[in-house]
């Protein structure tokens, strides 16, 4: 399966809790902190919650 790197690049401040949420289960805490997951259906749904406060790369 292929496998995706997520980065955070916008503050979760301000935002909706779920979106928060969304966040810590992709495992960011922190500004510009990267973490790599495979693109499993459910983490695509989640990085498609939060598209706007994160870049994806295919690796």
């Amino acid at each position: 399966m292929k496998k995706i790197k997520i980065t955070q690049v916008r503050s979760a401040v301000d935002r909706p809790a779920r979106q928060k949420r969304s966040l810590e289960a992709l495992g960011l805490h922190k500004m510009h902190q990267t973490v790599e997951h495979e693109a499993t259906p459910q983490i695509l749904g989640i990085v498609d919650a939060v598209k706007h406060l994160v870049s994806v790369e295919e690796l």
